[in-house]
This record gives C-alpha cells, sequence and structure tokens, in this order.
C-alpha cells in the first residue's frame, strides 16, 4: 500500500460534502491508495461576525505547505486573488450551476416580492445586485451555514434568503429553491460553483494523478473570472461579480461592478479563445476600470 493522500479542507457541512465527491474520485484513480479528508477550521470560520473578508483558506494552505496534508478541495470562489508561493491550482471539476437563488417563505418570485420586503444576504455583491433590481426592498446581513440561515426565514423575520444554487444542491437541499436568479441582474460571485484542488507545485506525482479531475471548459471560466476580479483589487467581499462561459472553443465573460447601494452600475463583457482567458478577464478589468470601476471601488475600499 503505498502513502496515503490527505486531502485538507474546511469543517463546515457544504464544505466536506464538496470534498467527498473529489476524494470518491481519486480513490478510483489511486484504488492502492488510502484516501483521507482532514477537516480544518479557518479565520474565517472561526469569525464568521467579522465585516473584511473572510480568510477560509489561510490555515489549509499553511498545512499544505507544512505538509501535513497532500491536496486541498476549496470553493473557488474564497480563494485569493493571489496564491501562496509554492502553490498550484492543479485541478477545476466540472463546475456546479454558479447561479444564485431565493428561498421564499410565501412569495412565488423575487418579482411578486412586496415593497418593503426583507431578504437576507451577508454577501456585499448580492446586496448591491438586488437593490439594483428591487431599491424597494431592504437586504439584512444574515450570517451562518445554510441550516442557520434556513431557520431565520422559518422563524418568519425574513421574507426570503439568497444562496448559491451550488451549494445547496451540494447538501441535497435543492428542494428548497423557490426560484433561480438571472445570471444577467444577479452576476455570480467569480468562482461561484466550482471547485479547485490545490497541491504543492513540487509534488509532480500528485499533479499528474489530480489533473486528470481538471476539466478545461470549467478552468478557462474560472481563470477569466480570476483575473476580472484580481485586475480590479481581487477582494470577494467587493460588491463585484463576473461570470464566464465556454463554448465550442470560445469563451464569453461578463463583468460587473456596483455601488453597495445599486445606484451606481459599472458593466461590460468580452468574447474570445478559452486558451486567452486570463487575458480576457485582465482586458475586461482594465475596461471597466477605465469606465469608472476603479473609482468606485476605491470608495468602497475608503469607508469600509
Amino acid at each position: 500500500m503505498s502513502a496515503p493522500i490527505r486531502v485538507g479542507t474546511r469543517k463546515s457541512a457544504l464544505a466536506l460534502a464538496q470534498c467527498d465527491s473529489v476524494v470518491r474520485t481519486l480513490r478510483t484513480l489511486a484504488p492502492t491508495r488510502e484516501v483521507a479528508i482532514r477537516p480544518m477550521t479557518t479565520a474565517g470560520d472561526r469569525d464568521r461576525r467579522r465585516t473584511a473578508s473572510p480568510d477560509f483558506t489561510d490555515a489549509i494552505e499553511e498545512a499544505l505547505l507544512r505538509q501535513e496534508i497532500d491536496l486541498a478541495v476549496h470553493s473557488a470562489k474564497d480563494l485569493p486573488a493571489r496564491l501562496r508561493s509554492g502553490l498550484t491550482l492543479a485541478a477545476f471539476p466540472r463546475r456546479a450551476d454558479p447561479r444564485d437563488c431565493f428561498v421564499l417563505r410565501e412569495a412565488r418570485s423575487f418579482s411578486a416580492l412586496p415593497s418593503g420586503a426583507r431578504l437576507g444576504s451577508s454577501s456585499l455583491r448580492r446586496q448591491a445586485q438586488l437593490l439594483a433590481w428591487r431599491p424597494d426592498i431592504e437586504v439584512v446581513p444574515v450570517r451562518g451555514n445554510v441550516d442557520s440561515r434556513l431557520a431565520h426565514l422559518a422563524r418568519g423575520d425574513l421574507a426570503g434568503i439568497v444562496l448559491a444554487v451550488a451549494g445547496l444542491a451540494r447538501l441535497g437541499r435543492a428542494d428548497v429553491i423557490t426560484e433561480v436568479a438571472d445570471p444577467r441582474a444577479l452576476v455570480p460571485a467569480p468562482g461561484q460553483g466550482a471547485l479547485a484542488i490545490e497541491v504543492r507545485t513540487k509534488d509532480r506525482s500528485l499533479l499528474r494523478l489530480v489533473r486528470a479531475l481538471d476539466h478545461g471548459a470549467t478552468r478557462a471560466a474560472v481563470t477569466a473570472e480570476r483575473s476580472f476580479s484580481a485586475s480590479l483589487g481581487g477582494e470577494c467581499n467587493l460588491p463585484l461579480g463576473s461570470l464566464a462561459r465556454a463554448r465550442g472553443g470560445r469563451l464569453r465573460l461578463v463583468g460587473d461592478v456596483l455601488s453597495p447601494d445599486g445606484r451606481r452600475r459599472i458593466r461590460g463583457s468580452t468574447t474570445g479563445p478559452t486558451s486567452s482567458a486570463h487575458r480576457l478577464g485582465v482586458e475586461l478589468g482594465r475596461r471597466l476600470r477605465a469606465n469608472g470601476a476603479g473609482q468606485l471601488l476605491s470608495e468602497i475600499r475608503s469607508t469600509a
């Protein structure tokens, strides 16, 4: 029996569910090796009340660099724009649905909510996009895991909550979805719905093994979205969305930057070959920056 493959991930129910799908595939690729999950607590898990961008990767990446684990499975949207030296994103498995969704208590759709309805979300991006769509509603902060957010809804103090489709589906809770949001209105967070598998750059044998899980279209899309975000500052607590879709060797990328109240919105799109995913993201970010997104984001950072 060869040395076991130790897989690091967050302790949350969603992170463990995501990791389990990767582990099952690894076990088929390396049937002679034990594959074990090592759940870990990150800074973002320790303090979910923080207003700054929560760090859901710190402890996992440190363990990877110290060789306490062999690879890490992350939600791609949690990854910082720039990786630590010595680490590589070896694979992006096929992406799940990247869209947001509404879980509503009584209304049958977001448009049917009455004026003044209270929606729960911990995301500044979602808040800005919801207010741009419906300035007559109220968005209130709701943090915690999926079950705790659903409990808020059940208590009746909210008309609905906004969550990622992929997270609910991976937890087997897709049945609670009332309506999937139009991604033109709620442009998802960069990398939403995708997983990222991180390994040490020097671990060539594991790199070769893990790359069998890589899905080319997903890698191209997430690369474009992440490079767009990085070109504008790369902080996941900014009201910034991006979504890329690959088809027939071509990639279409949409970028969206808003003020927290949704009153100012700067957006754009670009297309090009999937092989130029990084360049497309950088160029779209620069274009939106020149159109005012840079100044808008600077104002947001200065008041945070």
